[in-house]
């Protein structure tokens, strides 16, 4: 590390002062003149046809500038992928959940507004409601859309690396198990928020709050039936999204269309039960896994079966469940493998992208018969993953290519930072503490993607680095900083290349007329690839830059390097410039050289989108926890004593933004496994709050331990990969493990309520 000057240091964000004085500004504290505030009309019922709508009289209302309807949009239905496109941004013949949504105002006020929502009059047809996937995959179902038959979205079964029935037949040992996950919210801060005008040429802008304003634009343009030079989306400040705000939502559309036809600016600004209930939320499975294990422990075959409630429409739900094999088969090594997944339609609300694509869920359930395994064989935990870890250099069954791999690492850091074998060894004198609580320990592994090309046959990023006369130097990346720091990263990079100070560099992100074209935030992806085009567009400006210097120098441009602001000659260092004369000395001199680097980044990959298999990632990412864990066997209570996280991030660019991604994914995993749980009763969400709905907070948090293995990945940006979602994935089955342990008997659903344990406790001692 110590050869850099700013990359791998331990530097706070860039953006950290204009948040703590608040003058950042998030997209609902923006206004223009005349801008209306738009509201959402939402279907009461979870399944009906739309009989007639009449809006006379809310047009009626003082107040009230524009009314629209699903009739008086283009009808264009919006998806991930072409084939996935189910969606109306507007019902127009049918609503399919509670929250769906059917007309939109626009008012001079919210009190207005309000008001002209309830004089909307909708008359309903009540068409029977299905709410379990069961249910709804039974034969001659009603079906929720009316192309797909028994409401399965998508029906996928993947055999690979031979026969699996074999592979269980030749097997010492078969255990089988089930689990569910439920729905969870994705809780940011700050709520959806969409804010349209009209230029003065016509052109569509839409402030959002977006993780992904190149996406929006797309969907906004298809949905609107405009050419997307039309559109322009800006993302300003964005309080958390964790893939929430990863697609368009009517609030984005409707603020568009009302803003178009009011000819006023229009806001519209979900409250918090809107979040709760009519957004995206977590992808609940019931998995049924198999797995085949010799007597030593060396896995053979695994039968993965998901059953997804998707909801009423696909988001990227069916994407979600597809990841499912590529995740089993990327944290250990077997030679046989059978993945069915199932996404079912529902009259739920609609389940999406949240941190982890459906990782999470699949951990759960594979790390706990992990558990079980070594339980019930005698085997050490700690040495059964480890003898089964993925390695570096290694090719997955799925076809991802893995250079680099500090799993073993990560396994035996949190087992030896975490005390596992002397807690465990430890368990007579640990199970009486704290009058007769139960302690355990428990472990659990993860892998992640740094990137993926599931959504275009490319997964690109560009970069502009425009350096200025004084020195200074701007970034223009179309990278979407939704709070996780990439901005400040992305800055370093610049920084280290041109050998400049972090201060020296200003960020322009994520404006579709202004900065080149990125995906944005998803799939661990902005540090892996807006990294590498963001240093590939220095490094091309740098090259620019020594070739000034290079001829006032009457040097090589290969024997100068750059530091600390000048420009030196290798082995003279008396012979030098500063960085800002060379550029000056470029913009005034009479060939008039602008300098601006340009860069570009696509993975080099191989996924075929047909077989579903293939090198779908540029890097894979991977990590393990530990975690240790009181239970009150009275009250069921569980406490987190203490929590370690190891995580494989190639090389740490920030280890202090690391550790942040590591410690609030913690928390989000703490909440998932203890006590999140979006209640829902015939489609009704009935804890659409935080009162009703709990997340971790910082007196649920324990004493954690951060530890980042540096694996120097050849393909990532100075060596690194990506991490954000990958934090996340073993939080809750290392919690769960550590439960199994302190109380004999293993929870198969999520989460793990007091409740759940006391009938489980119940069960083991009758």
């Amino acid at each position: 590390m110590e050869k850099y000057s700013v990359i791998g240091k331990r530097l706070p964000l860039i953006d950290s002062v204009a948040k703590v004085t608040g003058e950042a500004k998030f997209t609902d504290d923006l206004a223009m003149p005349g801008m209306l505030v738009g509201k959402i009309l939402r279907s009461p019922h979870p399944h009906a046809r739309i009989v007639r709508i009449d809006v006379g009289k809310a047009l009626k209302l003082p107040g009230v500038r524009a009314v629209v309807t699903g009739k008086e949009t283009p009808g264009i239905r919006y998806g991930a992928l072409d084939n996935l496109r189910d969606e109306l941004p507007l019902a127009i013949d049918k609503v399919r959940y509670i929250g769906d949504e059917v007309a939109a105002v626009a008012a001079v006020d919210e009190e207005a507004a309000r008001d002209a929502l309830d004089l909307i009059e909708v008359e309903y047809e009540i068409l029977p409601a299905l709410f379990t996937p069961e249910e709804a995959m039974r034969p001659g179902a009603p079906r929720i859309h009316d192309h797909v038959e028994n409401n399965v979205s998508l029906a996928l079964r993947v055999p690979l690396g031979g026969d699996v029935e074999a592979g269980f037949a030749q097997s010492d040992f078969v255990f089988e198990d089930s689990f569910e996950t439920q729905f969870i919210a994705h809780c940011p801060l700050e709520p959806h928020t969409a804010l349209a005008t009209f230029d003065s040429s016509g052109k569509i802008v839409l402030w959002s709050s977006t993780q992904g304003p190149f996406y929006l634009r797309r969907d906004l343009a298809l949905t609107l039936d405009v050419a997307e030079a039309r559109v322009r989306v800006i993302k300003p400040f964005v309080g958390g999204g964790f893939g929430g705000k990863r697609e368009m939502l009517a609030g984005d559309f409707c603020a568009a269309l009302l803003a178009w036809k009011s000819r006023q600016p229009v806001k519209i600004t979900y409250d918090r039960e809107e979040e709760f209930s009519a957004t995206r939320r977590r992808v609940p499975m019931k998995i049924y896994l198999k797995i085949g294990v010799m007597k030593d422990g060396a896995l053979v075959a695994k039968h993965l079966r998901v059953i997804a409630d998707g909801g009423a429409y696909n988001g990227r739900g069916p994407m979600i469940v597809a990841s499912g094999a590529s995740q089993m088969t990327l944290v250990y090594r077997f030679p046989h493998f059978l993945f069915e997944g199932y996404h079912v339609y529902t009259n739920n609300p609609v389940t999406s992208s949240m941190r982890g694509f459906g990782n999470n869920q699949i951990r759960f359930a594979d790390d706990s018969v992990m558990e079980r395994i070594a339980r019930e064989l005698g085997i050490d935990p700690v040495e059964l993953r480890l003898k089964n870890a993925r390695l570096p250099g290694e090719t997955t069954l799925m076809g991802a290519k893995v250079a680099t791999c500090g799993l073993r690492e990560c396994i035996q850091k949190v087992a030896e930072r975490g005390g596992f074998y002397k807690k465990r060894n430890g368990r007579a004198t640990n199970a009486t503490s704290r009058q007769g609580s139960l302690r355990g320990v428990g472990i659990a592994s993860g892998a992640y993607i740094s990137g993926a090309k599931l959504f275009f046959e490319h997964d690109s990023s560009a970069a502009f680095v425009k350096v200025e006369e004084n020195g200074s130097v701007c970034l223009l990346t179309g990278a979407s900083d939704i709070g996780q720091g990439a901005n400040t990263v992305l800055a370093q990079l610049v920084a280290e290349e041109l050998g400049i100070s972090l201060e020296d560099v200003r960020v322009v992100s994520a404006d579709t007329d202004v900065t080149p074209m990125d995906l944005g935030a998803y799939g661990s992806r902005t540090t892996f690839v807006a990294g590498n085009a963001v240093l590939a567009a220095a490094r091309d400006a740098k090259e620019q830059v020594l070739e000034v210097a290079a001829e006032k120098l009457e040097a090589n441009s290969a024997d100068l390097e750059l530091k600390d602001r000048r420009i030196y000659v290798r082995g003279s260092l008396r012979k030098s410039m500063g960085f800002q004369e060379a550029v000056s000395g470029a913009l005034n001199s009479p060939k008039g050289i602008v300098i601006l680097g340009r860069g570009y980044y696509n993975p080099p990959t191989d996924y075929d989108p047909r077989t579903r298999q293939g090198n779908v990632s540029g890097a894979y990412t991977f990590a393990a926890q530990s975690a240790e864990v009181e239970v009150n066997p009275e009250t069921g209570e569980v406490r987190v004593l203490s929590l370690v996280a190891a995580q494989d991030c190639g090389f740490a660019i920030n280890p202090m933004a690391t550790e942040g991604q590591i410690e609030g994914s913690v928390s989000m995993g703490l909440g998932q496994a203890l006590y999140e749980d979006l209640e829902t009763e015939q489609g009704r969400t009935l804890n659409p709050s935080f009162a009703g709905y709990r997340i971790a907070s910082s007196r649920d948090m324990p004493p954690m331990e951060c530890h980042l293995t540096q694996t120097i990945d050849p393909e990532g940006p100075y060596g690194a990969k990506g991490v954000g979602e990958m934090t996340l994935v073993p939080t809750v089955p290392a919690i769960a493990n550590a439960i199994y342990d302190a109380i004999g008997v293993q929870i198969k659903s999520l989460p793990i309520t007091p409740e759940k344990i006391l009938a489980a406790l119940k069960e083991r001692q009758g």
